[in-house]
């Protein structure tokens, strides 16, 4: 077990969704920024917090029922020139955009009644829950940063499943990778991370670099239903997503190893690891789609949601009848789990929402994954860190889960090991909601909130995590 230390950097904020670090125009300090789920952003500047940009007026109303929310503001990217040229994007939310759901009621499959394994999603302009944008803006030389354009407008169906961090550039291709979720609600009701055309549930380039201005792009579900100048922009990496904290890029000699967590339904938490991939441009999808055939699938990654939950097929789980200790777990979608078991990557590891071993932890929801390079905490050098939401175990004040595990040389599954923390949180409760790092990937930052509401104000804590 590696034992590291938390020391605060800052406390006493909303709830923090992105923890980044960029070197501002001018400036010669790489500072630490701090996206709040609310519309804030902060950095440090001289150890004192300052406000960069603040968009709560743009966010939809949060916490309307009960105080959980999956939306808000979910991404935040500088591009890798933003020192010369200024330019950040934003994944939000939308003010306003509240709609009803595409559903009236919860979903659960049964595997008994087709009806439930084939519902479609319709009648879209008016059954979905909000709206998420994707911008791009500029730092201008007076200090103060506006809105250049809008790239995307994704008209989501539930509340939850939006993804987290969900903005980041690639080094290898340069452009900005979207990661986003199936849409919500629980086990993907319409499917969406599986079919091609859905931008739900899939892993996104976007070429920012091609510089395409169109004015108030419509409001979309589908690829098809982009205009022509924006789909020419879009790559996509990966489907059967269910929902993502982010991808991490770690280098390895002359290529980089990829690092996605997908986060489980009612079993296990997953995180993939891929080197070798090969995107599908949009355009070649929505050719595939109007001949009725299949695209080259060739090196095109496929998380296997929803047929599978990381390494398991995807089931529910209900108490036995005669015995209230052990449960029956039911493959919910068999049929799907055949179709991806053999184009899906497996995942590097997983864990559990129940484990029995005395040296793991049983978890809830991934909440951050992030390759680490440096050499201040030798026990994780190399390694890919990852964060669950709130460990199972920990009553009654509820305490987050951190742990990592690294690629074998043989390419094979792994396990994982936890971090010790040995940080005294008191009586108050720490959901652990994001991670991040700086540039060159030698520090981690650690986002804690003391609720696991966002409307409970101003209960995070941003910690270094230090050796």
């Amino acid at each position: 077990m590696v034992n590291v230390r938390l020391r605060p950097v800052v406390s006493r904020i909303n709830l923090p969704t992105v923890l980044k670090t960029a070197i501002l125009p001018g400036d010669s300090i790489e500072r630490l920024f701090i996206a709040t789920q609310l519309g804030e952003i902060f950095y440090i500047g001289n150890s004192s917090l300052r406000m960069f940009l603040d968009i709560r007026p743009r966010i939809i109303k949060l916490g309307a029922s009960g105080g959980y929310d999956e939306r808000g503001l979910l991404g935040l990217a500088f591009h890798p020139q933003f020192y010369y040229n200024g330019l950040f994007y934003l994944h939000y939310s939308v003010a306003g955009s509240q709609g009803p759901g595409a559903l009236s009621e919860d979903f659960m499959p049964n595997p008994c009644d087709p009806k439930t394994l084939n519902l479609r999603w319709t009648n879209r302009e008016t059954q979905f829950d909000h709206i998420d944008t994707v911008e791009e803006w500029n730092l201008q030389s007076n200090g103060q940063p506006q809105k250049r354009r809008t790239l995307l407008n994704v008209r989501r169906p539930f509340m939850n499943h939006n993804g987290i961090n969900s903005l980041n550039f690639s080094p290898e291709t340069g452009k900005l990778v979207l990661t986003t979720g199936d849409g919500g609600s629980g086990y993907d009701p319409f499917n969406l991370s599986q079919d091609d055309m859905e931008i739900a549930g899939k892993i996104i380039e976007i070429d920012v670099a091609a510089n395409t201005f169109v004015s108030n792009p419509p409001v979309v579900t589908r690829f098809n239903e982009l205009p022509v100048p924006i789909q020419e922009t879009l790559t996509v990496i990966a489907k059967g997503v269910r929902n993502i904290p982010g991808i991490t890029y770690q280098r390895y000699y002359h290529q980089y190893i990829k690092y996605v967590g997908n986060v489980g339904q009612d079993l296990e938490e997953a995180i993939f690891s891929f080197v070798q991939n090969k995107p599908i441009p949009v355009p070649q999808l929505i050719q595939a789609s109007l001949l009725n055939s299949e695209p080259d699938q060739e090196g095109f990654i496929n998380l296997g949601w929803r047929g599978w939950e990381g390494a398991f097929p995807t089931s529910f789980i209900r108490g036995c009848n005669n015995n209230s200790t052990l449960d029956e777990k039911t493959i919910a979608y068999y049929n799907e789990a055949i179709k991806t078991s053999v184009r899906r990557l497996t995942p590097l590891t997983s864990y559990y929402h129940r484990d029995p071993r005395p040296d793991k932890f049983s978890g809830t929801a991934l909440t951050g994954v992030q390759a680490y390079m440096g050499k201040n905490i030798p026990g994780l050098t190399g390694s890919v860190v990852f964060t669950d939401f709130a460990r199972k175990e920990s009553q009654p004040q509820v305490r987050g889960a951190l742990a990592y595990t690294r690629v074998r040389q043989d390419g094979k599954q792994n396990d994982f090991n936890v971090i010790s923390t040995n940080y005294d949180f008191g009586s108050q409760s720490a959901f652990y909601v994001s991670l991040g790092s700086n540039q060159d990937q030698t520090k981690l930052y650690l986002g804690v909130y003391g609720s696991s509401k966002v409307t409970d104000f101003n209960q995070g804590t941003v910690f270094e995590i230090i050796s």
